[in-house]
C-alpha cells in the first residue's frame, strides 16, 4: 500500500540552500570575470620528470550523426542561443530520475528510472506527477513531492563542482559570446534546481545575458512560452533565436517559438527527436560548432585557421609503418587531393590569373584569420603569407613514396649539421605549469624532439586535435619524445589559470601545459592560428610548423617519425 509523502517544512529546504553557495537568482545577472573551480586533484599537482610524458597529434572529430536541413545563406540571422539545462548543459538527466525513484521509493512505491523518461523536460511537477498518475498514487501532492525532490538531488547529486557538466559546453558558451552573440538559460526545472546544476557544472551564473526558469509560468514545454519570454528579455527577435534541446518536447517548444533547433541526442534516439523536426541534430553539445550555429553547419562559412589545415601544407599522408620502417615494402596506394599547380589551373579556366589567385588566397585566408592575425609577430605574418618552413614535407607531384622518404630523411640530415635553423627560445621562468613543474629546453628537455601545442581552451578545433596528440604520445612513448602544451589565449578571460586548469582536467590532458599569457613563445616563434604545432628537433632547432587539423600522418609522422627511426639524442647547442 502507497505510503504519503509527509510533507517537509519549508524551512528545512531553505537551511539546505543557506549552507551552499549559489549564484544570485536575478534573471538578467551582471557580467563578472569568469572563474571556474579548482578541482585539481593532489595527484595533478605532483612533479612529474620520473615518467615519461605521453604524447599525441592532431586530427579532426568524427563527424557527428545527425540531420541539416538549412544550409548557408538559408539559415539566416543568429543574434542569441538559448540552452536547455538538463542534457544539455548539464548531465543531468539520470541523476534527476534518480532523485526522482527515491522520493517515490520514501512513498512506498516502486518506480525505475525509465518510468520517468516520457516526462523528462516538462518541469519538475509534471515529471513526478506524470509517473504518480502512471503509478496510480492517490491524493499525490505534487508540491510536496517537489520540494521533497529537491531536497534529495541538491543534498545526493548535485554537489557544488561536482563535474556533472558536459564537456564541450564552456566552450561553445564561450565560442557563442566571443562572436557577438547573447545567451541564456531557458529550461522547465525550476530556478533552484538551475542554480544547483550550474554550479555543479561549474558554469557561472555570469557566462549567461539571462536565465530564465519554470517558476514563473504556467504553461511548460511544449509551450513555448519559456523560449518566448527568453528571447523577449534579451531583446532579440524569436527568428534571431537557436534553440539547444534534448528533450521533444523542447524540440516542440521551438518550433512552436517559431525557433531554429539544433537537438542532441544525450536522452533520446535521433529517430525520436525527429518528430519535431529539428533544424540539426547532434550528439552531445561538445559535437556543436559555432558554424552550426551561425551558418547551419555550411563548411562555405569555416574560420579559416582554425577549423583547416594552413593552405601551404599540400600533400599526401604518409603510412603510420613509416615509423622505424625501411622504404621496402611500403607503397603508395592513397590517392592525392587537389595540388595548388592544379587549382590554380582550375581557377585560371574560370578568368583569375595566377597572380591574382595568389592575391585572392592570401586577401581571404587573411581575412578569415583576422583574430589570429591581431596577435601575430612580423615573423607571424611573414610565416602566414610564405606558409612557415613546412613545404618540405608536402609532396611533389609524381613523386614516389620511397623517393619522398628519401628526400625527407636528406633534409634532416642536412637540418641537424646545418647553421641556419631557428633555435627555440627559452620558456620564461615565472610562467604557471600543469601537470609538471616549470620546465626549460636547456635542462629538462635537452636532446629530446618535442612538440609544441599552441592552443586555447575556447578554440573547438583545439580540442579536435587532443585525440591525434594522443595517438603521436602512445606512438612514441619509449623514444625521447615530448608534448608541451602552450596555452596562448585569444582573450583575456582565458588567461586565468584556474579556467585552463579545468579544461585540462576536463579533457584529461595529461601533458605538460604552460599559460603563456602574454604569447611570448607565440611571438617569437611567429605563430598565426589556433592550434599550431612547432615540432622542436633535438638540438634545439624548430623542425617544423604546421597550423590546423589532420595533420597525424603527413605532418606529425613525416618529422617525427623519420626523424626518431633515423637518428640519436643530440646535445641542445
Amino acid at each position: 500500500m502507497a505510503r504519503h509523502l509527509a510533507p517537509s517544512s519549508p524551512g528545512s529546504l531553505h537551511r539546505l540552500l543557506a549552507s551552499r553557495h549559489y549564484p544570485p537568482t536575478s534573471q538578467a545577472p551582471p557580467r563578472r570575470p569568469l572563474l571556474l573551480p579548482k578541482p585539481l586533484s593532489a595527484a595533478m599537482q605532483l612533479p612529474r620528470h620520473g615518467r615519461r610524458i605521453v604524447v599525441v597529434a592532431s586530427a579532426p572529430s568524427p563527424s557527428s550523426p545527425g540531420t541539416e536541413v538549412a544550409e548557408g545563406a538559408a539559415w539566416g540571422k543568429v543574434s542569441a542561443v538559448l540552452f536547455d539545462m538538463d542534457g544539455v548543459l548539464c548531465n543531468s538527466e539520470e541523476p534527476s530520475r534518480q532523485a526522482a525513484v527515491d522520493v517515490f521509493a520514501e512513498m512506498g512505491v516502486e518506480v525505475t528510472v525509465d518510468d520517468f523518461v516520457p516526462f523528462m523536460g516538462t518541469g519538475e511537477a509534471n515529471f513526478l506527477g506524470g509517473v504518480a498518475r502512471v503509478k496510480g498514487v492517490k491524493d499525490f501532492n505534487p508540491e510536496s513531492a517537489k520540494r521533497r525532490f529537491f531536497e534529495i538531488y541538491l543534498d545526493k547529486y548535485a554537489k557544488p563542482n561536482s563535474g556533472i557538466g558536459f564537456p564541450g559546453a564552456l566552450e561553445l558558451i564561450m565560442e557563442c559570446k566571443n562572436s557577438g552573440l547573447k545567451v541564456a538559460v531557458a529550461s522547465s526545472a525550476d530556478r533552484i534546481k538551475v542554480d544547483a546544476n550550474l554550479a555543479a557544472a561549474g558554469l557561472p551564473v555570469s557566462l549567461f545575458d539571462a536565465i530564465v526558469s519554470a517558476d514563473a509560468f504556467e504553461n511548460l514545454k511544449p509551450a513555448p512560452d519559456i523560449f518566448l519570454a527568453a528571447s523577449k528579455n534579451l531583446g532579440v527577435d524569436t527568428n534571431e533565436c537557436i534553440v539547444i534541446e534534448d528533450a521533444l518536447a523542447g524540440v516542440q517548444a521551438a518550433k512552436a517559438a517559431e525557433m531554429r533547433c539544433i537537438a542532441v541526442t544525450t536522452t533520446l534516439e535521433e529517430v525520436a527527436l525527429q518528430q519535431g523536426s529539428p533544424s540539426l541534430i547532434r550528439r552531445n553539445i561538445g559535437d556543436i560548432s559555432i558554424n552550426d550555429i551561425l551558418y547551419g553547419g555550411s563548411n562555405a562559412h569555416n574560420e579559416g585557421a582554425e577549423s583547416t589545415a594552413n593552405s601551404s601544407l599540400i600533400g599526401n599522408a604518409l603510412p603510420e609503418s613509416l615509423n622505424g620502417a625501411t622504404d621496402s615494402g611500403l607503397s603508395d596506394t592513397k590517392s592525392s587531393p587537389i595540388s595548388k599547380n592544379e587549382g590554380k589551373e582550375i581557377l585560371q579556366a574560370v578568368g583569375f590569373s595566377t597572380g591574382n589567385f595568389e592575391i585572392w588566397k592570401c586577401g581571404d585566408s587573411f581575412f578569415l584569420n583576422w583574430k589570429a592575425m591581431q596577435f601575430a609577430s612580423p615573423k607571424g605574418l611573414l610565416n602566414f603569407l610564405m606558409g612557415g618552413n613546412s613545404s618540405v614535407f608536402a609532396k611533389n607531384e609524381g613523386e614516389s613514396l620511397s623517393s619522398r622518404v628519401q628526400r625527407i630523411k636528406k633534409y634532416l640530415a642536412e637540418f641537424e649539421s646545418g647553421g641556419s635553423a631557428t633555435y627555440v627560445p627559452e620558456f620564461p621562468r615565472k610562467l604557471d605549469w600543469l601537470n609538471t613543474t616549470p620546465l626549460q629546453f636547456g635542462r629538462d628537455l635537452k636532446g629530446r624532439v618535442v612538440l609544441l601545442d599552441f592552443w586555447t581552451y575556447c578554440c573547438i578545433n583545439c580540442m579536435h586535435v587532443l585525440p591525434d596528440l594522443e595517438f603521436i604520445e602512445k606512438k612514441y612513448k619509449e623514444k625521447p619524445f615530448t608534448v608541451v602544451g602552450v596555452h596562448s589565449a585569444k582573450f583575456d578571460n582565458e588567461k586565468d589559470l584556474e579556467a585552463i586548469r579545468n579544461a585540462v582536467l576536463r579533457y584529461n590532458i595529461t601533458h605538460p601545459v604552460v599559460n603563456d599569457g602574454d604569447m611570448h613563445l607565440w611571438r617569437e616563434l611567429g605563430v598565426n592560428s589556433w592550434p599550431t604545432f612547432v615540432i622542436i628537433a633535438p638540438n634545439g632547432k624548430v623542425l617544423a610548423q604546421i597550423s590546423g587539423e589532420g595533420h597525424r600522418k603527413d605532418c606529425f609522422g613525416q618529422p617525427i617519425g623519420l626523424h626518431m627511426a633515423s637518428s640519436t639524442a643530440v646535445p641542445m647547442r
